[in-house]
Formats: structure tokens, sequence, C-alpha cells
């Protein structure tokens, strides 16, 4: 790709950028949230047109309008939100757009999908329905749609934003698969570990402009991540230690079901203070998201309490809970987070528009909206072409998630829940958002951190719950253990020995 330019009103994507990736090799982009790494790929892909620049693959320029002119040029891509049908079966998904004709053979498509599925290590069935298989799982269907359409050039778009940590070290073994097969990788991340394992060369890109392209195993993570950011960052969070207060969240003998109507959380108990961070550890699919569905009101509990600054909420509705000041950042922030069709400035007051001073007597104050939400957008550094006038969609998935971490904390919540704060995001942007959580706690707000990344519930916890199988199996203080005992409990094995 090279001298590719590209502008949307307000903001040039991509100004001037060039990319060359060999064959085989696995090359990372990097780049902040909003720099145009997924806007270049997406050129690539044919879902944009470039308003400059040429295109050659193999040699040879090519002009591509669609992605059915990538695909037929060998490119695919694994997209940061999946592309599937839910109630279709792995092999419909995978033929779909490439079924060839009126009639298709459903049984010779399924036999090749599950050679090549074995021939990479993705152990997928191609009968299997895809709302009964994992968010992993999901992304080898993508991977596999791409290489039934014999594509070698594979772009994978933010592909580790969703997964646990073993499934991100399968995703990493299955690139390296592909690679020694001669595909060529383009990857784009914010994860500097992920980079420095798997990739040859990364192209870094700050604001639409080419900075710099790198050899990965003579380049340091501190090099690369300054060239993003353009300053020196941090990765250790600097905190003193906590001064915890009185309770905030208190949750006893709780028990929730989950969707297949059995014990998602078991007699489980916990108390979070003011002016501590506790952080949940656990594989994903352990009890975290019926524990803070339960909490926020989302789901209902089958028995048990959870009583906020000392009054019980167990069945009080989710305003109720949002006007104690219950705060929560959550996991999907696309189903959960934001009215995606809606712009900006709805979605920062989504949860008080009905109070001053952002309405007057049953009306609302649109320069009162307007100027609250410029302050967050600015102060979390949300990037959008149109301002606080940008419909929420239309934002990078790490911008999202900035303008629902700064609606959060800007409401000044007692108890805030933050679940997966910073998926997502570049490393500049983590290292704001840890130290706002460890400002929040400084001020003696309660927090409870929801994340699968154990360096980060390291980093930021004073206390670390540990639940498995909906259970808590220990709360330990985060100075007294290490990430091998916890991983032990994590996989259901307590501090003694027993299970």
């Amino acid at each position: 790709m090279l001298d590719i330019w590209k502008e949307f009103p307000g903001i040039v994507a991509n100004g001037g950028i060039t990319l060359q990736v060999k064959g085989g090799e696995i090359h990372a982009i990097l780049g902040e949230n909003g720099a145009g790494k997924s806007t270049l790929m997406s050129i690539l892909f044919g879902l944009y047109h470039a308003d400059k620049g040429t295109i050659k693959v193999r040699g040879k320029e090519v002009s591509i309008k669609s992605p059915n002119d990538a695909f037929d040029l060998g490119i695919g891509m694994v997209h940061q939100h999946f592309q599937l049908v839910h109630n279709f079966t792995v092999a419909e998904n995978i033929i779909m757009g490439k079924e060839g004709g009126f009639i298709y053979d459903i049984k010779k498509a399924s036999k090749k999908i599950k050679e090549i599925s074995e021939r990479y290590g993705l152990s997928i069935e191609p009968d299997m329905v895809i709302e009964d298989i994992t968010v992993g799982m999901q992304q080898r269907v993508e991977i596999l749609k791409m290489l039934y359409r014999d594509a070698d050039i594979l772009i994978f778009d933010e592909p580790t934003a969703v997964l646990t940590p073993q499934e991100i070290d399968e995703l990493m073994q299955i690139m390296r698969n592909l690679s020694a097969e001669g595909k060529s990788i383009i990857l784009i991340t914010h994860k500097l570990d992920e980079i420095k394992a798997v990739a040859d060369r990364c192209t870094i890109i700050r604001r639409g402009k080419l900075i710099d392209v790198v050899d990965v195993k003579s380049a340091s993570v501190e090099d690369m991540a300054a060239a993003m950011v353009g300053r020196p960052v941090s990765f250790k969070v600097e905190k003193s230690p906590c001064k915890p207060g009185d309770p905030i969240l208190e949750i006893e003998h709780l028990s929730v079901m989950n969707s297949k109507k059995v014990l998602g959380v078991d007699d489980l108990s916990l108390t979070i203070h003011g002016g501590e961070i506790v952080g949940l550890a656990g594989v994903d699919g352990n009890g975290q998201t019926e524990l803070v569905e339960a909490i926020t009101g989302l789901r209902k509990t089958e028995s048990g309490s959870i009583r906020f600054n000392g009054r019980d909420i167990t069945t009080l509705s989710i305003a109720e809970r949002n006007d104690m000041g219950l705060g929560h950042i959550p996991e999907d922030r696309q189903k959960r987070g934001l009215i995606l069709s809606a712009p900006l400035t709805s979605n920062m007051v989504i949860k008080k528009f009905t109070k001053g001073p952002f309405s007057r007597h049953g009306l609302l104050d649109y320069p009162e909206i307007r100027k609250y939400s410029e302050e967050i957008i600015e102060k979390f550094d949300v990037r959008s072409g149109e301002g606080v006038d940008s419909l929420a969609g239309k934002l990078s998935g790490g911008n999202q998630q900035k303008a629902i971490i700064g609606r959060e904390i800007t409401s000044d919540p007692d108890l805030l829940i933050a679940v997966q704060p910073t998926r997502g995001l570049d490393v500049g942007a983590i290292e704001y958002i840890h130290k706002q959580l460890v400002e929040e706690r400084d001020k003696g707000k309660a927090i409870l951190l929801v994340s699968f990344e154990l360096d980060e519930i390291f980093n930021l916890s004073d206390r670390i719950a540990v639940i498995s199988g909906g259970k808590l199996m220990d709360i330990v203080n985060t100075s007294d253990t290490d990430e091998h005992e916890v991983g032990l409990m994590m996989a259901g094995i307590r501090k003694e020995g027993g299970k």
C-alpha cells in the first residue's frame, strides 16, 4: 500500500501511509485508538476506497472496490466485531456467499471445512451452532471463512480484544502455523507483548501518519510504545497504600442463575470498602458476568442480599441503583454501554438526562448537555470526526470504550464496577485510565475491577477475590500473593491444596 490517503469530515484518517508486507511474515500495525489502523485495513479489504494512493498485490497494481474483489485477490479479514449469523451452523456461516450456485452440497463443504480446521489446528466442528460456542471459537470460524476462500493475506483487526489468556495463546500458535504455511498475516493490535511474541516487523502509525517500521526482535517494548504515543509510557501503576473506609458494597450468600438455568454464582459473599480496589480474577465464564449483572440490576438474584451504602438494593431497579451512585463500565460496550445510533451528546447523559442541569421543567437543555459532553471527550481524549455530534457507532472500538469510561467516572459514583475497562485501548490510554481508577480510589470510592488480564489485576488491585465455577475461592491481599497462586485458585484449587 503506497502513499494511502483517506479523509473523513473533520479528520485525516490516513495521511500518506505506506505499508509493505512480505510473503509468509507476520506484520503488526501499531497505533493509538483512532490512529487510522482499521481505516487502512478497511481500504485493503474493499470496505473503504482511498482518496489517493496505490495498492499492489504480488507486484501488480490492483483496484479493490469491494470485499469480493479482496477475496478474489486472496485477501481476507477477521473483523474486531465478528460478522456471523448466530443461529446458523459453523458450516453455513463459512460458505455464505460462496455456495456455488442454486444448490450447494453442505456435506462436501463440511468435509473441506473439517480438513482445513485440522490442518491449521483450529479444532472446529462444522455442525456446531454459532450461539452455542465461545467467543474464541467464533473467531476461529472467522479464520476458517478466510481459509475456505483460499486467502493467503490474512488481516486480524484487534483479534485478542475479546479472548481469554488461554485463547490468546492458542490464537498466537494458529498465526504461527499460518505463517509457516506461507500465509502473510497483518496483525492490528495495541498489545505490545503480543507483537513481541509473534510479529516479524511492525509498522507504527500516529494520528494518521507513518512514524516508523521496526524489526520486532531488536526493538524494545518501551521504544515502540513511545513511538506510538509520542512520549515515554510507564507500564507500572504508581499508587500509595490504600486506606479502606466504611463498607460500600456488601454481598452476602448471593446465588444467581445463568442463562442455562444453573447456578452461575453460588453462595458468594464479598465486601468492598471505600478507598480500595478489589480485583475479581477468574477464567472467563466462571460467574463474573452473572455477579456483575446481579449487582447492577440486570439479572434477578435467586437468594442472598446485596447492600450498597448500608441499603438493601437486591430488588431495586437499575435506575434506582444508578441514582444511588453506582457506576458501571460494562463487559460489552456495544450491547450494554452505548446507543450506537445516537450521538455522543445523548450517550454522555443517558443515565441522568431527566435531572438538572440537563433538563428543566421536562425540557432538555441542549447547551448544558453539549458542554458536559465536550468536557468528557476532551478529558478522556475521545477522538471522533464530528466531535460530540458523532454517532457512537462511528467511533473506533477504543474510543467507544474511552467515552463509556469518561461518562461513568465523571458521574462521580460511590461504587464503580469496571469490567474489562481497558479492553481495546492503546498503552497510552491504559496508563491514563489506570491513573483515573487509582484517583477514584484515593477519593474514597469503592471499585470492583473485573479483568481477564492478570497483570492488570495485580497492577491495580489492593485485594484480589478469586472466582471459579461461580464460587469464591478466596480473597487475598495483592502484596501477599503471586500470579501462580491466583492461577491455581482460578483453576479451582484452593491454597491448602483441596478442590
